[in-house]
């Protein structure tokens, strides 16, 4: 069970001025914890402790951080069931996709402790023309300064961690705000901290309003803005980020295309878990799949018969496939989008039925291209299927989109993969499988209303680094360049 209150952490210190943010279950909707609430003054205090900070987080050795990072590796494995739990509770997860999000917290902060003593540079020959002779180069990564870090309610441990642990291993201070949904993981992440080393102020974890968290973003002393949300407030967010560099990791509403070729029962397996997987509150889950015609209603009749498998209901339930939504309103939102999309002709195949904050797993076809169901994030358990007849058609209908997050091809030619490599606007092509598969090591984000930047630690630490040039001149062969420049006009002139 969760703790009955949580302090927040300023500066590395548990603090617990107040229990004023109530945390919800939510499958029961009952109060399950309170954790502290953060005010402007706090958060004004936990950015100047940022910046007192930045120096001797700048000094610290990669071995130091290193040691730092795989702390949290050890405890976040002790503490796994815990984790899990938590998850559980505050954010409605299946228990199953808990753990599985647990152990993608302890994988992304592995790879931090390794790359962390990885961090590099380059030596550049600079004499690519005679003014440059005598001249070498060489250039590394030193860190951004502190960093704000804002966090969703999806995977409130695994995506806080993806803006923690990078900064951890490049050594950037940073205040982070989590989801008020769903503060309790990253409290626990702040705890695990706050048993290390690290110098004072080098994080501060603060659940705070919405509407008073505006000095994350607005305020200069910060230097970097990481931000995973939805688009509306995210490109509002960057508006407001001043001069700051700006990371955004923001929706999408991804399309899996499904060829001619594929073994349909293996496409039926993998879009069933991409649709349907975290209750489908999934910036990457599958919400719009495209067939080809020739295997549309084989694959429709298989998708229909998995779906209607999967188990609806509370949470903690082995058996569960399909928990709560963050909340009752977002189950009636997407309850009202289905309804619109069957007024003007759509069919619903299989779902559709909400008790609470639980809806079936839903799929539809005959969706108007204009409806919310295609062209915005449904967010929840909701799939569209829709036919092609040519591979252009298909790659075409995956570009029809604000969005360009990750789309995956069911296809086992050479020549379409690569084809929709070169076409697709995505930030990111998976074949054989679904767009909703991420490891945590590799670049992710997307293009269009989808983001800018890229999280995976090895590509988040570029953005939390800055390179630093140096030059080296050799004043004894640029003064002998000189001498014999000086004979040759001396010669040329005599001559």
């Amino acid at each position: 069970m969760l703790a009955e209150s949580y302090p927040y952490y300023l500066a590395n210190e548990a603090r617990a001025p107040n229990v004023d943010l109530e945390v919800r279950d939510k499958f029961s909707g009952k109060v399950a914890t309170k954790v502290a609430l953060a005010d402007r003054n706090a958060i004004d205090q936990a950015i100047s402790a940022t910046v007192a900070a930045a120096t001797p987080m700048r000094k610290m050795a990669p071995y130091e951080r290193q040691a730092i990072l795989q702390h949290c590796v050890n405890r976040f494995t002790e503490r796994a069931d815990e984790l899990a739990l938590s998850l559980c509770i505050e954010a409605g997860k299946p228990i199953k996709d808990s753990r599985g999000e647990v152990s993608r917290l302890i994988d992304t902060f592995r790879v931090a402790a390794e790359e962390s003593v990885r961090i590099g540079g380059e030596v550049m020959n600079l004499e690519i023309s005679p003014r440059a002779r005598g001249y070498s180069g060489q250039f590394k990564r030193v860190p951004i300064g502190p960093c704000s870090f804002i966090s969703p309610f999806n995977f409130p441990l695994n995506l806080a961690a993806h803006k923690i642990a990078p900064a951890l291993s490049v050594g950037c201070p940073f205040v982070l705000k989590p989801a008020s949904n769903t503060p309790i993981g990253a409290l626990i992440i702040g705890e695990v901290l706050a048993e290390t080393d690290l110098p004072r102020g080098a994080f501060s974890i603060l659940p705070c309003h919405r509407d008073g968290a505006d000095l994350f973003t607005t305020d200069d002393r910060l230097k970097l803005l990481s931000f995973t949300g939805s688009p509306g407030v995210g490109w509002a967010l960057k508006a407001k980020a001043g001069k700051k560099q700006v990371v955004l990791e923001l929706g999408g509403n991804a399309a899996c295309v499904v060829d001619s070729d594929t073994d349909l029962d293996d496409a039926a397996t993998r879009i069933t878990f991409g649709a349907f997987y975290q209750s489908g509150q999934s910036c990457i889950g599958v919400q719009r799949i495209v067939i080809h015609e020739s295997v549309y209603e084989a694959l429709k009749e298989k998708l229909i018969a998995k779906a209607k498998t999967l188990r609806s209901g509370d949470p903690r339930d082995e058996a569960t496939f399909i928990g709560p939504l963050i909340s009752e309103k977002e189950a009636n939102r997407l309850e009202e989008w289905i309804q619109s999309a069957v007024d003007t002709g759509a069919s619903v195949l299989c779902g559709g039925q909400r008790k609470g904050a639980v809806l079936e797993a839903t799929l539809l076809e005959n969706v108007p291209l204009d409806q919310k169901l295609c062209c915005e994030e449904a967010f929840g358990p909701v799939a569209v299927l829709s036919s092609f007849r040519d591979f252009q058609e298909a790659l075409d209908a995956i570009n029809n989109s604000k969005f360009g997050l990750q789309a995956g091809i069911f296809t086992r030619d050479i020549h379409k993969i690569q084809h929709a490599w070169n076409e697709l606007e995505v930030g990111g092509v998976v074949i054989g499988d679904v767009p909703s598969w991420r490891v945590d090591n590799m670049p992710y984000g997307g293009v269009k209303d989808s983001g800018i930047g890229r999280e995976g630690v090895r590509f988040a630490m570029e953005d939390m680094t800055e390179i630093r040039n140096l030059v080296i001149r050799n004043p004894n062969i640029t003064s002998l360049i000189q001498q014999l420049q000086t004979w040759q006009t001396r010669f040329s002139t005599q001559s």
